[in-house]
């Protein structure tokens, strides 16, 4: 009997490991994209285009998530949108080596596809992040789950150990469309 309880409990939590390791963003029905991913999807050609890649295996491609998400967070200084602007959120790749959490996402993105990395596999996302802010970070999907690469860390980790509510995410095909995630801790809130 302590044997099949053993076992019982041994596949119980090796299920679940491989429920979360292996596990993709849900989505459900289409949105509409947030302000500024228009006017940065027709600046930045390789935001919505599909890009030529090599095929990593999950080992190469969580190195490369790592050192670009490293790389990226050391080199940018952390800034808000620039007040002179009218848009008061402007998504472009960081300005002077400053900028805020799209431009980061998104420098971060333009180097993994420079990198190689299947520009299908890549997304921005929108999550509710610290203090309750919307906040955009970039989601890679491997077979081994969506990881996420964000600018208040330097680690990359899988979507459900990030603690964040995932609200909408960039569609991994249709490169311009954008998909309601509700994912995470908060989304019975927003259901």
């Amino acid at each position: 009997m302590k044997r099949l309880f053993s076992l019982a409990a041994f596949l119980f939590i090796l299920l679940h490991f491989q429920a979360v390791a292996g596990s993709s963003l849900p989505v459900t029905r289409s949105i509409g994209a947030p302000v500024g991913f228009a006017a940065a999807c027709a600046k930045y050609k390789w935001l919505c285009g599909r890009m030529a890649a090599q095929q990593l295996n999950d080992q190469a491609g969580t190195a490369l998530l790592q050192k670009v998400n490293r790389a990226v967070n050391g080199r940018i200084i952390p800034a808000e949108d620039r007040p002179s602007s009218r848009n008061k959120d402007v998504w472009s790749l960081p300005v002077a080596g400053r900028g805020d959490c799209e431009d980061y996402a998104l420098q971060k993105m333009k180097d993994l596809i420079e990198a190689g990395f299947p520009s299908n596999r890549l997304a921005l996302s929108v999550v509710i992040g610290p203090q309750d802010q919307n906040h955009v970070v970039l989601v890679a999907r491997t077979d081994g789950g969506d990881y996420v690469l964000d600018n208040l860390t330097s680690a990359v980790r899988l979507w459900r150990s990030t603690g964040y509510t995932f609200l909408a995410t960039q569609d991994f095909q249709s490169r311009t469309g954008w998909r309601v995630t509700l994912a995470g801790p908060r989304a019975g809130e927003f259901s």
